[in-house]
């Protein structure tokens, strides 16, 4: 269905891969309206971003000022996309400035806002861009983290411009769910993917089919609902989810520490990765070699469980604030929403019986079964499963795309942390 979508350019030397972004909206069928900076014109001129979306381009609020532009594109939009979005421009948006056609359209819209930011790395980890960010996304705008690569010169860092097909993809998210607010705004989740792998030697490891294409379906779909995602990725070599941090792991017990380090102060995780059991109880310095005799066994012992020691973390916190008496203190505190845990189980068996039990023994609030093997679950771009909660509810989810799962997932997940 063609939507009416506002592509805003910023001033910034990433212009030019708005061009692609545009073509990939205009060929979708979208009616879009691209309105520049005055300064984004010193990038790509206005016969260009006309040319490419037979719509007129103006910078300012007094072009065909009987149609009150500044008012009206705003109102009218489906969706306002702000690629590149600046530090300079974010700190207008934040200000609720309206010095030009763009800053005035972003004040008057009832739509969902989109901002994919690009500059340099001092400038997106300087405290008043980190400010300015928090600000929007508190009002309700998604905010994409940027880009890790290289940037102009010999810079490189935080703050490249996701690529254009990232961006429409979430774009696209948000135009098919129509809310004015992402129902995640403001949250913070932390999302694993991919599969780990533990070392018998330099060469060899134990490791799983695990591609990652489910946590990052999960991370991305986080993020065009408005959320602040962390991904803990082992082993992944998809390109990164627009709009979420990546830290890279290796092992289970590495996947274990940047977890629990990424957990803190997180609304809600997601273990979507396969992580291993269990380790050889010692790695080989050398390549263990053939020699003509049989490999002996390799020892192994078990890997922390990722989820079950989140679980713990909670019960205790929850313990804490329990024996704590608020009323010495004057008042009554609200209790604070519980962290919502989600574990994924990767099953051949995909019994109700063996799932209620595993879902007791991780102490999660969900968890995701899905069947694997000859050609289900790992590596395949699409996905089924069963959903257990800890409150007795059963939602199954029909084989389809996996970020069909991952929107169930966090419908899911918003319920919870709405309703605790």
């Amino acid at each position: 269905m063609s939507s009416r979508v506002v592509l805003g350019v910023g001033a910034g030397i990433a212009a030019y891969k708005s061009c692609e972004l545009l073509r990939l909206l205009t060929e979708s069928g979208h009616q879009v309206r691209v309105v520049p900076t005055p300064d984004a014109l010193r990038f790509v001129g206005e016969v260009t971003w006309a040319a490419l979306s037979g719509q007129p381009v103006t910078t300012d609020a007094w072009t065909g000022v009987s149609d009150v532009p500044h008012v009206r594109l705003g109102q009218a939009a489906d969706l306002v996309l702000v690629a590149p979005a600046t530090a300079d421009l974010m700190a207008r948006a934040a200000a609720g400035m309206a010095g030009d056609l763009l800053t005035a359209t972003l004040l008057t819209a009832r739509c969902p806002v989109l901002y994919a930011p690009a500059m340099h790395t001092e400038m997106w980890e300087h405290p008043a861009t980190q400010a300015n960010v928090t600000l929007l996304r508190r009002r309700g705008a998604v905010v994409l983290e940027p880009a890790t690569g290289r940037l102009t010169g010999q810079d490189s860092g935080p703050g490249r411009l996701p690529e254009p097909d990232a961006i429409f993809a979430v774009a696209t998210r948000l135009l098919a769910r129509g809310t004015l607010v992402p129902d995640l705004a403001g949250r913070r989740v932390v999302v694993s993917a991919g599969g780990t792998r533990e070392e018998i030697d330099p060469v060899r490891f134990i490791g799983n089919w695990s591609t990652g294409t489910q946590g990052y379906a999960l991370a991305s779909t986080a993020a065009a609902r408005g959320a602040e995602v962390i991904v803990v990725a082992a082993n992944v070599a998809l390109p990164d989810p627009a709009g979420a941090k990546v830290t890279r792991v290796v092992s289970a017990r590495e996947m274990h520490d940047a977890v629990q380090a990424a957990a803190t102060g997180a609304d809600a995780v997601v273990m979507a990765a396969a992580v291993a059991d269990y380790r050889p109880a010692a790695r080989s310095p050398a390549k263990v070699k053939k020699d003509g005799r049989p490999a002996g066994p390799v020892e192994l012992t078990e890997n922390p469980d990722i989820l079950a020691g989140l679980a713990a973390v909670r019960k205790a916190q929850q313990a804490a604030r329990s024996a704590h008496d608020p009323e010495r203190a004057g008042f009554t505190p609200p209790a604070p929403v519980p962290q919502v845990l989600v574990g994924f189980a990767a099953e051949t068996d995909t019994s109700p019986e063996g799932a209620r039990a595993k879902l007791a023994r991780k102490g999660c609030d969900l968890l995701v079964v899905n069947p694997v093997g000859n050609g289900l679950g790992f590596g395949t771009p699409d996905n089924e499963a069963v959903v257990y909660g800890a409150d007795g509810s059963v939602t199954p989810i029909p084989r389809g795309p996996k970020e069909i799962l991952a929107d169930v997932v966090w419908d899911l997940v918003a319920a919870r942390l709405t309703n605790p």
